[in-house]
């Protein structure tokens, strides 16, 4: 083939011309059907399509079912949905079905573009035109795609494990790098979730663009619209000049909303406009500004408790958790630990300067055994500990220093005395919890905060409340 070449189904003449020139005008070739059977020969007859897009409601069938049949017959190809104005659920199920993306009815032709070009990023390498090349040069576009696969098998080592658990998370990763659909990134504190999103943008036809993460909990409520949309100079006291929003330093890559469960119900009505609309208005401004931006989220909560208590929003809820990728804890992938405990002590050692630590026999198995509440954040944290208390080349188990009453596994009686209400022996635990991740932060309030998987705001009120200075 000389060109890319795109399929679109749609039974409307006057859409598909629409989509016909812009595409055309982009450089790929177009193919045009007006429902299903029209669409199944095409792709029966040309297997090298870039890009498929198909309405969702065709006169002989669903356009789900295209959606399904691509992805079980052509999996490279990646298929987007065009969907009715204000059709959301419909956006949802797509994208769950496999869609690559959708673009609502009346089409916006800009974010039409941006929704293509990201599309043949995927595909550009299989489609580049075929030159007539010396066999050196040959060799040399063949090292290139070692190299990028390469690239990204060393990406993929960043996640330490061999555990079958892990195996999971790698496979699901490298799925969702190949879709724009939101995911939600479940996990308790400490499981890598960040590290994963990254993974998923930098593995992603967005790995050229800007990765931005925001910590939803530790922006102050009434900076929160501002900082997300950005503002207009003037547009309130203290506004001395335009501010750009993370929304639009997002523009064209990721944006990652880490404990997207702290923010307020007021904020997820916007976020959930922006979501739908694709734009974004700053403060104080009165035009909207289109935005390309791919909204990976993470909570170490359950969302699902907040929906039904009406902390969370249904809508907002269902938009975001398309796909979901669990991160599982450090006590479900035990067989990992030990690995992950001799990476992270070359890691150490290199950036401080100095040979890599040993773990003795003792040390490991007191790791092997210890119940991790913050998984492996707090894995880093008790050998960053121990490396600076050993006084030679190997880790002993006093180095380690762990809880010498660790959190009791399941089954374990953990009924309070008899002599005190179980309120107080949840707030004494509580009290405890506290005052040791202040201890391991060095009393860096925010620093507690992320170690506990709380928001600062939680942290101050908890602070507060135990009276703990």
């Amino acid at each position: 083939m000389s060109e890319m070449r795109a399929l679109v189904v749609d039974d409307e003449p006057d859409l598909r011309e629409l989509l016909d020139i812009t595409l055309s005008r982009m450089g790929l070739d177009v193919d045009t059907a007006e429902n299903l059977a029209e669409a199944r020969r095409m792709l029966s007859a040309n297997h090298d399509y870039a890009l498929c897009l198909t309405d969702m409601r065709l006169p002989d069938g669903n356009g789900l079912s295209l959606i399904k049949e691509i992805n079980r017959d052509h999996s490279h190809l990646p298929v987007a949905m065009i969907t009715a104005y204000g059709k959301v659920e419909d956006a949802v199920t797509a994208l769950k079905y496999g869609a690559f993306d959708f673009v609502s009815k009346p089409v916006d032709l800009e974010v039409l573009r941006n929704m293509v070009r990201t599309a043949l990023k995927l595909r550009r390498e299989e489609f580049e035109a075929p030159a007539k090349k010396k066999p050196k040069e040959e060799a040399t576009d063949k090292d290139a795609g070692e190299q990028e696969s390469q690239g990204q098998s060393e990406l993929m080592e960043q996640l330490v494990g061999r555990s079958q658990a892990m195996d999971r998370v790698r496979k699901t990763i490298r799925k969702l790098a190949r879709s724009q659909a939101p995911v939600l990134i479940s996990g308790e504190s400490g499981t890598g979730k960040e590290l994963a999103a990254r993974l998923i943008h930098d593995l992603g036809p967005r790995a050229d663009g800007p990765f931005v993460a925001v910590n939803c909990g530790a922006i102050p409520s009434e900076l929160m619209e501002s900082e997300f949309f950005g503002h207009i100079k003037g547009s309130f006291t203290g506004a001395d000049a335009d501010k750009e929003g993370l929304f639009q330093a997002a523009n064209g890559g990721t944006l990652f909303l880490d404990e997207v469960a702290d923010l307020p119900l007021a904020m997820q009505v916007k976020l959930l406009r922006v979501i739908q609309e694709k734009s974004v208005r700053p403060v104080g401004g009165r035009e909207e500004k289109k935005i390309d931006v791919r909204i990976l989220s993470a909570t170490h909560k359950q969302l699902k408790p907040l929906v039904e208590s009406g902390d969370f929003r249904n809508d907002l809820y269902y938009r975001l958790n398309v796909i979901e990728l669990p991160m599982p804890s450090l006590r479900d992938r035990r067989g990992d630990i030990r690995l992950l405990a001799e990476h992270f002590l070359k890691v150490i050692g290199d950036q401080w300067g100095e040979p890599p630590r040993k773990l003795s026999t003792g040390a490991m198995e007191a790791l092997q055994t210890h119940r991790f509440s913050g998984n492996v954040r707090e894995l880093v944290n008790i050998l960053q500990r121990a490396v600076t208390l050993c006084e030679g080349d190997e880790i002993s188990t006093d180095d380690l220093d762990l809880e010498k009453s660790p959190l009791p596994e399941e089954g374990v009686d953990v009924s309070p005395p008899e002599d005190r209400s179980l309120d107080d022996y949840i707030e004494d635990i509580e009290r405890r919890i506290l005052e040791n991740a202040l201890r391991e932060a060095k009393y860096n309030k925010t620093e507690a905060a992320r170690q506990l998987g709380i928001s600062f705001r939680s942290l101050r009120y908890k602070l507060k409340k135990y009276e703990i200075d």
